[in-house]
């Protein structure tokens, strides 16, 4: 049975953290151990990525029944080019609100845990974001009551968070090892020649403070 991905997008989201998902996901679907169909929806007919180009999603997400759906993914994007504008309103938080009522995965790449945040499922949860010295981003994570890690990726129940677009290959297979398997995530990586991060990259904080 094919697996179906809502890709979420924001006006301003980052281009790599959407491919991320379209990228790992296409080839699982192709060569993969079972269909997944990605389909991109927005609260915009057009949306502007952060370095100014425009991109038509498939669907405005007001007409979609999201119980079609197996899965979220919702990549991150910049305060400058208006991303918290879609990624912080209404429609969007619901929508993120309702995979988490059904029960389905939600994975998020950089300041898009922050919409996760804003939407409550992170309350009382392990959860990252981007993160610089001053933690901006962190405290905004926080006062929602999320568990700040400081980690490349974080993995709590059916929710995937991570800090940056570097990350989005990573969440990407982190969520096809949710809807499929193990083994259909090494065969992916295999056929991408996308290495597995070693134990250092996974562990790694992202912001060392300096010691005074």
């Amino acid at each position: 049975m094919t697996k179906r991905v809502l890709l979420l997008l924001a006006d301003g989201f980052e281009p790599l953290e959407a491919a991320g998902f379209t990228d790992v996901l296409g080839w699982a679907n192709i060569d993969g151990e079972e269909q997944i169909e990605v389909v991109s929806a927005g609260l915009r007919p057009v949306l502007k990525a952060t370095f100014g180009f425009s991109v038509v999603p498939q669907a405005m997400l007001s007409d979609l029944d999201l119980t079609h759906f197996d899965a979220l993914a919702v990549p991150g994007g910049f305060e400058g080019a208006g991303f918290y504008q879609d990624a912080l309103s209404e429609q969007f938080i619901d929508a993120i609100a309702t995979f988490e009522k059904l029960g389905k995965p939600v994975a998020s790449v950089c300041v898009a845990s922050l919409s996760l945040a804003a939407a409550g499922i992170l309350r009382g949860r392990r959860a990252t974001t981007y993160h610089q010295i001053g933690g901006k981003r962190k405290a905004q994570l926080e006062t929602y009551g999320a568990i700040f890690i400081d980690r490349p990726v974080v993995i709590e129940d059916n929710l995937i968070t991570s800090t940056g677009p570097g990350t989005a290959i990573e969440v990407a297979f982190a969520l096809l090892r949710t809807l499929t398997s193990e083994a259909n995530v090494q065969h992916i990586r295999t056929l991408m020649r996308m290495p597995e991060p070693s134990e250092a990259w996974r562990t790694q904080v992202q912001v060392v403070e300096a010691v005074t």
